[in-house]
């Protein structure tokens, strides 16, 4: 049954209400924090600082996130903690744009920053505004509204603001309820290529007969490429190639070259890019098939071209009328397209090896993290009686589809065993680990960005082996997020802390205590933490003296950087603080010391950890390859036999399997019975 947009209202409501009083945040910051949240998991933008500023002079801003390709994104709420759902009219729209706008062009051309304390988050804004005058190419100013849009509010066309190209996008309640409703949680991007380009885009059928799902060859124009780039950026791209972007960020030299000395090369020399799309419009002209629109387009592997071709344009000026690129388009429907496009993905881009940074939900390691987090009981708080799960939502949206068909008796126990406050995302769980691995400049760079590297660094260690991803593991991340979040709470309750920056105090304290911790040769009583369910007093007390200590180093950048939180983006800032730790030490309290573990006895955990999960992970070989017949087992030999795929030392353990249950293979020749599976499986013979 279809919830109500006041149900959802309500719902929506109790739930930021929730997150201000768990998180120690104003009402209007959660309600922005929750919201930027959703954009950023579904790719609408690529980050979200929070910075609220509203002057009696008409102007306002709530937020606001540059990226590396000179677009700046500003927000602007319609926000008043309202109990019931009401309407946002067309006057309410056109106000809350002016504000904003009157904001960004008193900082590009009033000098507004000159008016403002120059350790605010608004000084920073509208500093970095001024600094940046010259390379903002692209302004996208955000309404995110508490209140559903009137019907009269059709369409915003794109206007210039001070001679920049400046969209209009509403994120009201209804909106986001559609966002957070479908099943893909990803908001279609549909072209009208006749609209945008004037023409249609000549394609080739490549599918045959009626079963099979339809594809099209395409020359596709660079410059329409680069375009859609310029206009729509990583929304363009498969979460999973956004996250290859992020971890890469830079443009590919050789595209590059091949642009602009040899742009006639340009169609033989690429490899092309794979896309797929929900449904397409096509019509008959007189040189051959055209698309003239496509729903919900995806490049699931072509992103660094994608990027290249409008990055060489943009900057070295590179003319693309004479380039060209080769793309495959697959049109898979909405029933399908969560399931088959992440493969098209994974496969088009196992040729770059990129698997680490494509980290898909369906990697090992998250559905590893997901079966502890719905076996393993965390032991009750202090005062609560009943002992609760921590869910970790390895897909998005898994914490609501759980509940999805429940009953209301089934929600309330639901919940009472998988606490809101106690779900943990694949973002929420890179963020508490790089800080804890010294890494917090990437925690600083935003979500997306920082699960980017947190995946390749993960991918690695998982290649090697994945005994060290185990309950203690697990039990170990839970409790780094129990101090994260705490830390969250203390610093917002400090009687120094002025309402900025709260998320880089919070990133660079916890890796100034790890820092200390190692130095010492120390380690955190993880276990301790995870069985009490929180923190004690002795550590509240160090956390709010290193939280202090970095406050006060990290708003005062050096010279010729105006803005803390792109400061707080830099090596450098880590490097300073990393020059003060000696004197932070000397403020930490006596007790701190006595609470910590030694090195051996944290590795000893650890390495108890690892021996358990090796015989977990022989275990569960063994079941899996005894769940083969012996007739699947001679399938699967014969294939990879014909075609010469098996080695002898493989040829040898086909023939114990073959065999079972006369003859059982040990633990490891189960391992590499599951190897050879997988190999089969590249070859198309399915076995489970």
């Amino acid at each position: 049954m279809d919830v109500m947009p006041e149900e959802f209202f309500h719902d929506f409501r109790q739930e930021m209400l929730a997150g201000a009083e768990a998180n120690s945040s104003f009402q209007l910051a959660e309600f922005m924090e929750v919201v930027a949240n959703e954009l950023v998991e579904t790719g609408f933008v690529e980050g979200f600082e929070f910075c609220h500023y509203r002057a009696q002079r008409g102007m306002r801003v709530d937020g606001y996130w540059f990226n590396d390709e000179g677009t700046l994104d500003l927000f602007v709420a319609d926000f008043d903690c309202r109990s019931e759902l009401a309407s946002l009219t067309r006057t309410d729209v056109d106000a809350a744009f002016k504000r904003v706008i009157s904001f960004f062009e008193a900082s590009l051309n009033k000098q507004l920053a000159t008016e403002l304390e120059v350790t605010s988050p608004e000084y920073g804004l509208s500093r970095q505004i001024l600094d940046r005058k010259g390379s903002i190419r692209q302004l996208n100013l955000i309404l995110v509204s508490e209140r559903i849009i009137s019907d009269k509010v059709q369409t915003l066309p794109d206007e210039d603001v001070s001679d920049i190209p400046a969209s209009f996008h509403i994120w009201d309640i209804s909106r986001l309820q559609r966002q957070r409703s479908s099943r893909s949680h990803k908001e279609a991007l549909n072209l009208d290529f006749v609209q945008m380009f004037g023409t249609g885009i000549s394609c080739l059928p490549a599918h045959l007969g009626s079963d099979a799902y339809q594809s099209y060859l395409i020359v596709m124009p660079a410059e329409i490429l680069a375009g859609l780039y310029e206009k729509f950026g990583a929304r363009l791209l498969e979460q999973n190639v956004r996250c290859f972007l992020q971890a890469r960020g830079k443009v590919n030299q050789g595209i590059r070259s091949t642009i602009l000395n040899e742009p006639s090369m340009f169609f033989a020399y690429n490899n092309g890019i794979t896309a797929t799309a929900q449904s397409v419009e096509i019509d008959k002209a007189e040189s051959g098939l055209q698309i003239t629109r496509i729903m919900d387009l995806q490049i699931v592997n072509g992103g660094q071209t994608t990027a290249s071709l409008f990055h060489t344009r943009r900057k070295d000026k590179a003319a693309l009328s004479n380039i060209f690129v080769q793309m495959k388009l697959s049109v898979i429907d909405s029933e399908e397209s969560e399931t088959v496009v992440p493969k098209i993905s994974e496969y088009a881009n196992t040729q770059n090896r990129v698997n680490a940074a494509d980290f898909f939900s369906n990697h090992p390691f998250h559905i590893r993290m997901e079966e502890f987090s719905r076996r393993l009981w965390a032991p009750p708080q202090q005062g609560a009686q009943r002992e609760t799960k921590w869910f970790y939502e390895r897909a998005r949206g898994q914490y609501a589809d759980a509940q999805s068909k429940l009953t209301s008796a089934e929600q309330r126990r639901f919940n009472a065993e998988n606490p809101k406050s106690q779900m943990c995302t694949k973002t929420d769980l890179a963020k508490f680990e790089n800080v804890w691995d010294e890494h917090p400049k990437w925690v600083n760079l935003g979500a997306q960005k920082n699960f980017a590297q947190y995946a390749q660094r993960i991918g690695r260690e998982w290649e090697k082996t994945s005994d060290g991803f185990n309950e203690f593991y697990f039990r170990r991340a839970i409790a780094r997020g129990l101090i994260f979040r705490a830390t969250e709470k203390l610093v917002s309750a400090q009687p120094w802390y002025s309402g900025g920056y709260r998320a880089n105090i919070v990133a660079y304290s916890l890796a100034v205590l790890s820092e200390i911790t190692r130095r010492h040769k120390k380690s955190m009583d993880y276990l301790r933490i995870w069985n009490a369910q929180g923190i004690d007093k002795t550590l509240e007390n160090t956390l709010a003296a290193i939280s202090k200590a970095v406050n006060d180093d990290i708003i005062k950048p050096p010279q010729g950087i105006s803005n803390i939180s792109e400061w707080c983006k830099r090596d450098a800032c880590w490097t300073r603080l990393l020059s003060q730790i000696d004197e932070i030490e000397k403020l930490l309290p006596d007790e701190f010391w006595d609470e910590l573990l030694s090195a051996e006895d944290g590795a000893s955990e650890a390495k108890s950890a690892r021996q358990t999960q090796k015989i977990d992970n022989g275990i569960e070989a063994q079941k899996r390859v005894f769940s083969v017949t012996a007739d699947q087992w001679k399938r699967v030999h014969s294939a990879l036999s014909v075609k010469q795929l098996l080695s002898s030392k493989e040829t040898g353990v086909l023939g114990i399997a073959i065999q079972m249950p006369g003859k059982i293979p040990t633990e490891k020749q189960c391992l590499v019975l599951l190897e050879i599976i997988e190999k089969a499986r590249l070859e198309g013979v399915i076995v489970y």
